[in-house]
């Protein structure tokens, strides 16, 4: 079955090119397909926007473009949008649907661009069981540039982290975090009946639908520019990123997740499936409480340390399963720390965490103990014991009215 899945993922498909001017025959063929109703750039359209000369890309496999310039003729390059290890997003002016887009332009690299072709199967099957209530981005369509893979999405509004950031990092209202929250689980709970896993959940993958915000002075006495909080006009959210999303029943890779959200079944090798999904929400909903990344480090047995100060000692039953590259981190049972510590910084970074219920509870007045319930049932340590997303749904700490 799992081949089965390979073989899915990555069979060949019909790419659409765009790099030369249509040729006579080209221009037949388009009367053609006139006369049977597609809907397809006339060749006016295509010599009036023609796409760029060629050059070559940047020395990590990126596009290179200048702003106004086509990305095809049916797109105008507006501006960056963001980067990442994948490859750019460009916000775009779709001339045929006269709408802004934001589009995945993909590094010219084979491995990049394989994911890219396992993303866009796995974001056609998302699309084909949408009824509308998914929250995931929507993919318009996908085509072949230069040797590039670009998928075109509904044009949103920044993630939550650049949210975060706007407001210096500052706690989210709990009303906030429970209607990003709720709309998270649906889309993860969403994923997991169509057997996918995320894998890469995070705030930089969580992005608002809307752009608009308001403005609200923190305190009303010094209405000045720095006293001003961002909130949304809306709270509706969607997923993203789908690059390292896998199926259940396909080859897992041993190391997947962002460190700050990466549950610890995965730091120990004891294999992962759709909990670790669940640990990441949990990761989330504390930093949107708290304005802060939870596990704030780069380094696995400091990480360990960090989750134990946060939730307790870990169970002989997971550091007793824990691999060969695991078991290093442990002596007679137990962490090995702080004796295994890699500097006395790091040791004051695991002493400055509190355990989670105080964490939370210095940010969160109302829904205090059905908040801190649930985010335990989230990030329990044995992943057949956490929660999962349609439970979570029903979770007490979605029922409130606050």
């Amino acid at each position: 079955m799992a081949d089965e899945d390979k073989d899915r993922q990555i069979r060949k498909r019909r790419r659409s090119t765009w790099d030369v001017a249509p040729s006579r025959q080209q221009e037949a063929d388009h009367r053609d397909d006139e006369d049977n109703g597609a809907r397809v750039p006339p060749p006016r359209f295509l010599r009036r926007h023609a796409s760029p000369p060629r050059r070559d890309d940047d020395r990590e496999g990126h596009y290179v473009f200048s702003l106004g310039e086509n990305l095809t003729p049916r797109y105008k390059i507006l501006g960056k949008m963001g980067e990442g290890t994948f490859g750019r997003v460009l916000e775009c002016w779709d001339r045929q649907t006269r709408e802004h887009v934001a589009i995945k332009v993909v590094r010219s690299i084979s491995k990049y661009r394989d994911a890219a072709m396992i993303e866009i199967d796995v974001l056609e099957h998302i699309a084909k069981n949408d009824k509308g209530d998914s929250n995931c981005v929507k993919m318009q369509s996908w085509f072949d540039y230069r040797n590039h893979i670009c998928i075109v999405f509904e044009k949103l509004g920044p993630s939550l982290f650049d949210f975060l950031k706007r407001n210096k990092y500052s706690p989210c209202h709990v009303d906030l975090v429970r209607e990003f929250g709720r709309q998270l689980l649906e889309a993860v709970a969403y994923m997991h009946d169509l057997r996918l896993i995320h894998t890469d959940l995070k705030p930089e993958n969580i992005l608002l639908v809307s752009s608009e915000f308001v403005k609200l002075p923190v305190c009303k006495k010094i209405p000045d520019e720095t006293n001003f909080r961002c909130l949304p006009k809306s709270s509706a959210i969607k997923l993203i990123d789908f690059g390292s999303t896998a199926y259940d029943n396909q080859i897992h890779s041993s190391i997947v997740s962002t460190r700050h959200y990466r549950a610890p079944e995965i730091i120990l090798g004891l294999g992962w499936t759709y909990p670790c999904d669940i640990w990441s929400v949990g990761c989330i909903l504390v930093e949107l409480c708290t304005g802060e990344a939870l596990f704030q480090t780069h380094e696995n047995l400091e990480h360990l340390a960090m989750m134990e100060r946060v939730l307790g000692p870990l169970s002989e039953h997971m550091i007793r399963r824990a691999n060969r590259n695991a078991g290093k981190y442990f002596r007679r049972s137990r962490l090995n720390w702080p004796e295994g510590a890699v500097s006395r910084e790091s040791i004051r970074a695991v002493r400055k965490l509190d355990e989670l219920k105080l964490l939370v509870s210095r940010h969160v007045d109302s829904s205090r103990s059905s908040l801190v319930n649930l985010l335990h049932s989230l990030l329990k340590f044995e992943p057949s014991a956490r929660l999962t997303a349609r439970e979570a749904l029903e979770h007490p700490f979605f029922k409130d009215s606050t």
